[in-house]
């Protein structure tokens, strides 16, 4: 029996700019993410007989990789020559589908993760983003971007570079210990309660990307600020740079945001945030908020109707944390 854990992450800039059309023709792309103590969970066993059972939201039982009807899972057992004998359990630490978090990717890691020890393989962070990334956007052809299979893989706060050649450089994001726990304690995350499937605003992303070329290129140059704010510890900055950023995503595609995502948005502000967006490829989840920890009770007063999700850092990335009968 093998499990792996994969944190989800959040975005702080730069999110869109990793997808291919922009940066194979425009690029480089840039993403500051971080990696959250909330996690996907992949337990893999053998199993008894010559059966697959796959355990999600659903059940299935099937006698051949090709009747798999998660298309993850079926493309990730065919993609590693794993055949049949082979029970699956996927476990989330928070409901994910559809909330910005990168749950999809997450999963994916996880669950590449988890079979490469089963046939026992080590597998690099490098080597699962990649894979994750090859079987989601290749294979698969579900539009988005390349972000998601990195942070989750890679764990910590960092820098992600998208460059034209498919190369990615990922870089850490060096802070101090203490201006470190200051960001986690300004972070402040809550639920909209509104989920969203992210696959028709990417694929509005990038038809458009040549009429907001200009955003994408001040979003990139956001990115490359970003870390600089990080690094003064200045969170002020720090909060004015994502409320830029996510004003200028918004604009990018019908359906990004809405009159009650950005009403509840103009709230945290008007309370005293220095800045905030919606996570992840936009329509609903979870909205950031950078906020003064003094200002932090006045934000979450104003948005009192709004499920708070307390959440740190995540520095360890893909890890199997269970190997046994």
């Amino acid at each position: 029996m093998y499990m792996a854990r994969s944190p989800l992450r959040i975005t702080f800039v730069g999110g869109g700019t990793d997808i291919a059309d922009f940066y194979r023709y425009h690029g480089p792309g840039i993403c500051v993410s971080a990696a959250i103590d909330k996690y996907i969970f992949v337990l893999v066993n053998k199993k008894f007989d010559s059966q697959i059972r796959v355990s999600y939201s659903r059940t299935e039982i099937v006698d051949t990789v090709a009747e798999i009807q998660h298309p993850t899972v079926r493309e990730a057992l065919k993609y590693l020559g794993i055949d049949g004998g082979i029970e699956i359990v996927s476990i989330s630490d928070i409901p994910s589908q559809g909330t910005g978090l990168g749950s999809s990717s997450t999963f994916l890691v996880s669950l590449l993760h988890a079979l490469h020890s089963y046939i026992g393989q080590f597998a690099s962070a490098s080597t699962l983003a990649k894979e994750a990334v090859k079987i989601e956007r290749e294979i698969l052809k579900e539009p988005g971007g390349k972000q998601d299979q990195y942070i989750a893989a890679y764990g910590g706060v960092r820098s992600f570079t998208f460059q034209p050649d498919e190369s990615v450089k990922v870089t850490p994001i060096i802070m101090k210990q203490t201006e470190l726990k200051r960001l986690q304690s300004a972070i402040l995350l809550l639920y909209t309660g509104k989920t969203r499937a992210s696959t028709d605003i990417h694929r509005k992303q990038s038809q458009s990307i040549g009429l907001n070329l200009k955003s994408y290129e001040r979003m990139v140059q956001i990115a490359e600020e970003f870390p600089r704010s990080l690094n003064r510890g200045d969170l002020e900055e720090a909060g004015r740079l994502v409320d830029e950023n996510w004003k200028l995503k918004a604009g990018l595609a019908e359906g990004i945001s809405s009159d009650s995502i950005s009403a509840l948005y103009e709230k945290g502000i008007r309370a005293g945030a220095y800045g905030g967006k919606l996570v992840g490829a936009g329509g609903g989840g979870f909205l950031l908020f950078i906020v003064d920890p003094d200002r932090r009770s006045r934000v979450k007063e104003a948005l009192h109707d709004l499920r708070e999700v307390e959440v740190g850092f995540d520095y360890n990335g893909s890890s199997i944390i269970y190997v046994g009968d």
